[in-house]
């Protein structure tokens, strides 16, 4: 799992980043908070799952797929 955070982290900041352009909006704040807290969810319950590499395996899908619920779910 450790392999992954930096890359996921900084990934997600890029990403953040590429959305803006100017001030940020309350609605994008929301939105970015949404999918954080998706991903941390996910990864979490990813990482439950199964042994060795496919452990690493499944807590990044679990990130992945919780990030894209939840920004789903919230309408963004």
């Amino acid at each position: 799992m450790r392999k992954f955070a930096v890359p996921i982290v900084v990934t997600g900041l890029f990403a953040l980043g590429a959305c803006t352009t100017g001030s940020i909006s309350e609605r994008q704040v929301e939105c970015a908070g949404a999918t954080v807290v998706g991903a941390v969810v996910g990864g979490a319950l990813g990482n439950q799952l199964g042994g060795g590499s496919g452990k690493d395996i499944l807590t990044a899908g679990g990130a992945v797929a919780g990030g894209a619920v939840a920004n789903q779910a919230a309408g963004c």
